[in-house]
């Protein structure tokens, strides 16, 4: 393998039911739910900002899941489909056949509705991880920039990362009671901003630390926000001479209010 080479895994997809076994409040605007269940039986997830497809109940209560067909994933004539969204896989314990979720609790969609709501023993669909973006483990620093929806991503790969790894975090909240206690081995340095009031969507605070950080050595840069901002500290650093294959930028989330990433 040459140097610095990311790689992409693809998985096979599987829709599972599975119930809600532990619900934890983390912070104001972050719920923590562990998922459980016989269906979980050959989950796998290898990279740390991968995303699972979760389907909630629809109007009626039921779930209702697609499958793939010629033009991607389809819903039966006539069905009310479930919604849909993408969350990471935040922890999966082998042993105990658990897959812990964090939501964001942003007051309004279904998954947020959910959540927030959510008890012991309610149930969700989960399909994928359809596959991982493994980033090569030989780059002299990691800078991870995101806003909370990439929160749970940036905490996994600290937990995952080895104590010979330098890092780089910065994180954007909505209020410091939104700050997270963070465990990692590596050499980490976690700054955070608070956005006190200014929308998340034109909110400038990673952007202008992002412009602040010069690591020595090469560097891969993961950036997850709002899909306007992720883009443009993408050509930011494509501006910086930072090679394209160096940096992975997605939109974890859209101002318009769809859903769609833009990487």
């Amino acid at each position: 393998m040459s140097r610095h080479e990311s790689r992409r895994v693809m998985h096979e997809v599987r829709m599972r039911r599975l119930a809600v076994r532990r619900v934890e409040r983390l912070t104001p605007h972050m719920q923590r739910i562990v998922l459980g269940g016989a269906e979980l039986e050959g989950f796998f997830s290898g990279a740390p900002d991968d995303h699972v497809k979760l389907f909630f109940p629809n109007d009626a209560g039921e779930l209702v899941f697609p499958k793939r067909g010629p033009n991607g994933l389809e819903y039966p004539p006539g069905a009310d489909p479930s919604p849909m969204r993408d969350y990471t896989p935040r922890h999966h314990d082998t042993l105990h056949g658990e897959l812990t979720v964090d939501f964001v609790l942003h007051g309004d969609g279904p998954a947020s509705t959910w959540a927030d709501a959510a008890k012991v023993g309610d149930v969700i669909g989960a399909g994928g991880p359809r596959g991982s973006f493994v980033v090569a483990d030989d780059f002299d620093h990691y800078v991870l920039v995101a806003d909370e929806t990439g929160l749970p991503a940036i905490g996994r790969w600290l937990e995952e990362m080895p104590a010979s790894a330098s890092a780089t975090v910065l994180v954007e909240v909505p209020d410091e009671s939104d700050r997270q206690v963070l465990f990692t081995d590596a050499q980490c340095d976690v700054r955070w901003f608070e956005r006190d009031g200014v929308d998340a969507a034109v909110s400038t605070l990673l952007e202008d630390a992002l412009r602040g950080v010069s690591p020595k050595g090469d560097a891969f840069y993961w950036i997850a926000a709002e899909s306007r901002r992720a883009r443009n500290m993408r050509l930011m650093l494509a501006e910086r001479g930072v090679p394209k294959e160096w940096v992975r930028a997605t939109g974890y989330w859209k101002a318009d209010g769809t859903d769609d990433e833009d990487e």
